[in-house]
């Protein structure tokens, strides 16, 4: 286990694109309008804990592998620590420590107990067949067996992870404490405990924001010129309810390049094309190849990054031509490429408020699973908006009353939130 204030060293980043630079940063904005105490902003700009377990798995060559498996606890002031688990090349420890702040910040400003975490294994799921995935997951867990739990720490999917890998870790969990615990994991299959409308709720979250935004300026969903770079389960389910709303989606893409027309394109056909060709869009009869750059600078009412971090930064912020940036991934545009938005007047939706709807289900779903009452899709759906826009507006006030961008407004909110409960807790000795 690594102590909790020190992180491992790792090659460094320059400043404008580390995440974990960044999500101090934003903090120490945030702490800076409130006028936080200096003590109180040192403990929430360090994780309670950090572990980092090795992760022996035998791959069906026979070939023995070991692999780093990281889990960051931020904040647990609030109720238990919650947050997804990446499988993806790029993970770092540094990473996983900006999304556990993060979902600590989007937690409080959503209204729901929980604390920030976030876990990660650097690792190309692609290139694992589907028994060495679960062998990795399983023996993930075990090593983490003492660190989650539905009180503790509550994982989730995330980017290269789904409800599969979630029922893998509710058995391996369940087995280790001898009876079945759904509680311990969001986001698993409805056999075994998981919420009706999770599939989507990200992506759903993602349109309810865009469309009270869009309002905001008089306008309506239908009509609106939406490009989404990303079409994972976040981008493909926010471009199909908001076609199915009547916005034309000029353009999507995928890590291999993207598609635009003028005209609109049939995401519900498209959809099914991906589906049918491991997730790849390309080949697709309708639409004109472009660049994940390319689609960046397209013309459009909304742009909505649902990809990876840093995809928009002061090298490209000002040829960026959408009105509206909504931040479907984390951190997708840097400290100083907002700025340069800002300043320009382009909206940029901030992520901790934009990609809220997959923890909102994912913490009815805990709800759900702890009563053993279950609820229809509709309501689900209904609770979630409910929390949705009562965020938004909050966030527009506090805007309006402090004066400043949508993202500090958001980052106030949650993080004063956490200072006050810290506060009102007080210190163990």
């Amino acid at each position: 286990m690594v102590e909790a204030s020190v992180l491992p060293l790792e090659a460094p980043s320059p400043a404008h694109i580390c995440p974990f630079d960044q999500a101090c940063s934003y903090l120490e904005q945030a702490a800076k309008e409130l006028q936080l105490d200096p003590g109180l902003l040192a403990v929430l700009s360090h994780p309670r804990k950090v572990v980092t377990v090795s992760v022996p798995v035998k791959l069906d060559s026979g070939e023995v592998q070991v692999l780093a498996g990281h889990r960051v606890q931020h904040s647990d002031v609030l109720g238990p620590y919650k947050g997804g688990i990446r499988y993806h090349p790029a993970v770092t420890l540094r990473e996983v420590s900006a999304l556990a702040m993060l979902m600590t910040w989007k937690c409080a400003l959503l209204g729901i107990p929980y604390g920030g975490a976030k876990g990660g294994i650097a690792l190309d799921p692609t290139r694992y067949s589907t028994g060495e995935l679960e062998r990795i997951t399983r023996r993930y867990t075990s090593e983490l067996i003492k660190d989650i739990g539905p009180e503790v720490d509550i994982p989730a999917p995330d980017m290269g992870t789904s409800a599969r890998e979630m029922a893998w870790i509710m058995d391996t969990y369940s087995v280790n404490v001898g009876h079945a615990v759904p509680g311990v994991v969001t986001g698993k299959p409805i056999s075994i405990g998981g919420s009706r409308g999770r599939e989507q709720a990200t992506g759903r979250g993602v349109m309810i924001v865009v469309r009270e935004a869009l309002a905001a300026r008089g306008q309506s969903l239908v009509g609106a010129r939406i490009a989404i770079q990303g079409f994972g389960n976040v981008g493909s389910a926010a471009a199909l309810l908001l076609h199915e709303a009547g916005a034309k989606i000029i353009a999507v893409s995928t890590g291999s390049g993207g598609l635009f027309s003028e005209k609109g394109l049939d995401i519900p056909a498209l959809k099914n094309y991906a589906a049918a060709n491991r997730k790849q869009i390309s080949g697709f009869a309708q639409g004109t190849p472009i660049t994940n750059t390319e689609l960046l600078t397209l013309p459009c009412d909304v742009l909505i990054p649902a990809a990876l971090e840093n995809q928009i930064t002061e090298e490209n912020a000002h040829q960026v031509q959408a009105s509206i940036v909504a931040e479907a991934a984390n951190a997708p545009v840097t400290l100083m490429a907002h700025k340069e938005l800002e300043a320009r007047g382009v909206t940029v939706l901030p992520d901790i408020l934009t990609n809220a709807g997959g923890v909102v289900v994912s913490y009815l779903e805990w709800v759900q699973g702890l009563s053993y009452l279950f609820w229809d899709e509709q309501r689900v759906n209904r609770e979630m908006e409910a929390l949705m826009v009562n965020a938004y507006q909050q966030v527009i006030k506090q805007s309006q009353k402090r004066q400043v961008p949508l993202r500090l407004a958001a980052y106030t909110l949650g993080v004063g939130r956490i200072a006050q409960a810290l506060s009102d807790r007080g210190l163990y000795p």
